[in-house]
Parts: structure tokens; sequence; C-alpha cells
């Protein structure tokens, strides 16, 4: 007796287990999306290919609905799709708009490398940068920087010195430079100089001078932002930026600037003089060399948008 109760449950389990399949299956053929596939490819998919694909089709169903419902999803951002494969049905999972779009802005991101920049300088375009009466010159010569750059990268290409009173959005413009050109496969070095001037000090210890001077001098463009901003010693002025300067001069490669200080300012007011006060023009004056061989000096005006905010 105890065998055909057994067997009895046995039977009744199959049985439970067939109507549970049943109604799986019925629920996936019914599916309008593999509707559509199946009479599509009719012509390939015997009943017996559609029978033998059933795992399949469950999966792209099941998968469906946690997209849908963006939900333990197999693979976030890769919706579902049904293909053949070898005369039977098959699964694979393609990228979404979304996912793609942001696969993109972090490949673009990737070639902006900010160095002691703001954190958000890296998302700005310049379809964020106001468009004023003030700003027209500046933002020609950008778009002709940025127009003849893509047209000749190999060519050298003067940067632009942009100078105007604080606030006025001469960063978020070079970072909206490095985007333009990040989307356009190009890599760029956004780096705040008196942060840097302060790291190089620093570097003096750890031995490691030569290495940080060679990575930012050997920058395929490089955009010097706040040159001017602090204090700057003989040293910093002569073997660490003199170096950059020198270096991107003769290999003749792009270089961007901001700073408060027109260049005349620059030179007279804040290179010639040391830290120790004394009177250096002849070097303050190979510094600015360099700097007008790699830059045209150009205006930024506007209101401080920092004290406005």
């Amino acid at each position: 007796m105890d065998n055909v109760g057994d067997n009895l449950r046995q039977m009744m389990d199959r049985n439970e287990l067939n109507k549970r399949y049943q109604t799986l299956m019925n629920e996936v053929m019914n599916d309008p999306d593999v509707r559509r596939f199946l009479a599509e490819n009719r012509s390939v998919l015997d009943d017996e290919a559609i029978q033998r694909s059933s795992s399949e089709l469950y999966e792209y169903v099941q998968e469906k609905k946690k997209f849908q419902q963006k939900k333990g999803m197999l693979a976030p951002g890769y919706r579902p799709q049904l293909i053949l494969n070898h005369k039977r049905v098959g699964v694979t999972y393609v990228p979404t708009p979304e996912l793609l779009e942001r696969q993109r802005e972090n490949e673009i991101k990737s070639r902006i490398r900010s160095m002691d920049m703001p954190k958000d300088i890296r998302d700005v375009t310049l379809a964020d940068i106001e468009i004023t009466v003030e700003r027209q010159e500046v933002l020609g010569k950008v778009f002709a920087f940025i127009e003849e750059y893509l047209e000749a990268p190999k060519k050298f290409h003067k940067g632009l010195y942009l100078e105007g009173p604080f606030g006025v959005g001469k960063t978020y413009l070079l970072g909206a430079i490095a985007h333009e050109l990040a989307e356009n496969g190009f890599v760029t070095t956004l780096m705040h100089f008196p942060s840097f001037a302060v790291e190089m000090k620093q570097s003096i210890s750890q031995n490691t001078t030569g290495e940080k001077i060679d990575a930012v001098k050997r920058a395929p463009i490089l955009m010097l932002d706040d040159i001017g901003a602090d204090s700057m010693s003989s040293w910093i002025r002569d073997d660490v930026l003199g170096v950059i300067l020198q270096y991107r001069m003769q290999e003749q490669l792009p270089t961007f600037f901001s700073s408060n200080f027109n260049m005349k300012q620059l030179e007279e007011e804040h290179l010639t003089v040391s830290q120790r006060g004394e009177d250096e023009p002849l070097k303050a004056k190979r510094i600015m060399e360099r700097i007008r061989f790699l830059a045209e000096e150009v205006s930024m005006k506007g209101e401080n948008r920092r004290h406005t905010e």
C-alpha cells in the first residue's frame, strides 16, 4: 500500500508540474513580441524547433518583464532580444540608448584629466556657456581654434590666454573647450596651477618632481588655470613653469591659460618680483615669451557670477 501511495503522489506531482509548465508556456506563447518573432521567422522555425527553444523563449519573457520593471535584471542596462540561432530561437542582450549615452559620457570624461579643478568641470559643454555681447570675441576665437584643430590636429595651433576679472567664467570656458575636444577623441589635461605649485613643493621630499613635471609638459593639450592667483617662487617660475612651457614650445603643443592678470600685468606685477622681493625682469620676460608663443591673449568680460549666485 505504501508503494501505491508513493506512486500516486509522484503522479500527482508530475501532473502539477505539467500544468504549471503548460501555464508558463501559454504565457510565453501569448507574449506579443514572441508571437511577432515566430511569425516573422516561420519559414525557418518549425514546431519542433520552437519546442526545443522553449527555455530561451521563457528566458526572454521573464527578462523582458524585469527590464520593464527595472528590477532584478540579469544584465542591467541591457534589454533582451530574440534572435535566430542555427534554426532555433536564441536570446541576446543589447545595450539601451541610456547605457550607450552613459558609456559615451564616461569615455568623454576619461579624456579630460582634471587636476585640482572643480568637480563638475568635466561636465561643462559649450552649450552651457551663455553667449553675450561681451563674450562674442572670446567665443569666436574658441570656435575658430576648435575648428582648425579638428581639421589638422598635428599642426601647431596657438591656444588662448583667457584674462579677465574673478568669476566671469574663464575656468568653465576651459572646461567646455576640453569637453568639445574630448567628444572628438582628444585628451586634455586641465590643471589648477596654484594647487600644482603646492604639490610640486611637496614632491621634493618624495623625489617625484621630475615625474610630475614630465606628466604635465607632455600632455597633448594642456590648460593651466589661474596663473598668477598666488605668489610664485623663483623655483616654481623657472624650474617648473619655465620647463613645462619650454618643452611645449619646442614640441609645439596646444596650451591654454586663464588668469586674472592680462599678459602685461602678469609679467610686471607677478612674474618679475620673486617671493624674496627681488626684481627679476629678464626671467619674467623669458616666461612671457614662451606664453606669447603658445597662446593668444583674449579678454573675457562679464559679471561676477560667483558673487551673484
